[in-house]
């Protein structure tokens, strides 16, 4: 299995082109002879999960098939792209009724990205905004943490934050120890946000490109050459 994210910036002249990639391109992917599964999703900052958090020219889609699945109609559009080759390592819950993601448990030994993501009760969503904000806080001062930004098939109640990290241990620290994101999950169950969600941890296999669009955090520059050469 081929577990690929696609990261694009696109020109303000050319958002016509990209919403009607967004339109189109999905069915047409999903069509692939060995596509098993395909998202495309519009990007934001992952603050505040509103409308107003969206970034209208970053677009990105998570496809999953039996071999790399080039997308070069996005690439004559955009003005920097990045691709990041995953290995999925964990997956609980679903994607439109769907597990997409064949896992292999393993102990990584490097880089792991996260991609959590949630269709919200409509009737929930109000508390779920209101307890986002100390997570997102603690989660920009985690260690370990390299890069992360929101996704979304919706600019309200389809959302998602992907997040890369040094390593699976700092990954499993800030989801099951640290505070504000430990009261988020015991809150779920009594609270009932979500209509669907999932969470996913994936082995970063490489990533090419522009790695600033992954919302790459300025002092961790460094940290994905460090980890390739201890590796």
């Amino acid at each position: 299995m081929s577990v690929s994210l696609h990261v694009w910036r696109v020109p303000r002249r050319r958002l016509g082109a990209a919403f009607l990639r967004m339109a189109l391109d999905p069915r047409r992917v999903r069509a692939l002879p060995g596509v098993t599964f395909a998202k495309f999703l519009g990007t934001g900052t992952g603050v505040s999960f509103g409308p107003f958090d969206a970034d209208l020219t970053r677009f990105a889609a998570l496809v999953v098939s039996r071999e790399a699945v080039p997308l070069p109609s996005w690439d004559r559009i955009c003005s920097s792209s990045a691709v990041v080759d995953l290995a999925p390592l964990h997956s609980v819950g679903t994607w439109s009724g769907r597990k997409p993601f064949a896992a292999a448990p393993d102990k990584p030994d490097g880089l792991v990205l996260a991609l959590t993501r949630a269709r919200l009760r409509p009737s929930r969503a109000l508390t779920f905004w209101q307890a986002v904000p100390p997570v997102v806080a603690a989660l920009d001062r985690a260690p370990g943490l390299l890069a992360r930004f929101g996704v979304g098939e919706a600019p309200i109640g389809w959302q998602g934050t992907v997040s890369v990290w040094r390593g699976a241990a700092e990954l499993r620290d800030f989801a099951y120890r640290q505070p504000e994101h430990r009261a988020v999950i015991d809150r779920t169950p009594t609270d009932n946000w979500y209509a669907e969600d999932l969470f996913a941890r994936f082995a970063v296999r490489g990533i090419t490109g522009d790695r600033d669009l992954l919302g790459w955090m300025n002092e961790n520059k460094n940290e994905y050459e460090k980890g390739r050469a201890q590796r």
